[in-house]
């Protein structure tokens, strides 16, 4: 069975930082590109960042550019989010979920998706 798993949410002051996990169970990561997305209330579900199985390129909504990381673990087949400098406006679900082919931002070209992980960034 084909399974992501988020973790690494939580609540967090602004500034501060978390690091999301997506691990996947039933197939290997590293064949797939990556993305991680989130979805605020009431707000439509964003791309955030993804990572290509092409090339290992990453990419980064404008918005979340050089404060947040991705990067893969080929050997515990995760991929995970470093998220530095948080801001109110980055609470949101956060959803991990891959596809194949080249990188994309826009979650309509992805077809497995995890279930989530809260984030908060509130003081």
């Amino acid at each position: 069975q084909l399974q992501l798993v988020e973790s690494g949410g939580g609540l967090v002051q602004p500034g501060g930082s978390l690091r999301l996990s997506c691990a996947a169970s039933g197939f290997t990561l590293n064949y797939y590109t990556i993305g991680w997305f989130r979805q605020a209330p009431g707000k439509e579900r964003e791309g955030v960042s993804c990572i290509s199985s092409s090339d290992g390129n990453t990419y980064y909504a404008d918005s979340v550019k050089g404060r947040f990381t991705i990067s893969r673990d080929n050997a515990k087949n995760t991929v995970s989010l470093q998220m530095n400098s948080l801001k109110p406006e980055d609470t949101a679900v956060y959803y991990c979920a891959v596809r194949h082919g080249s990188w994309s931002l826009l979650p309509r070209f992805y077809y497995y998706w995890g279930q989530g992980t809260q984030v908060t960034v509130s003081s």
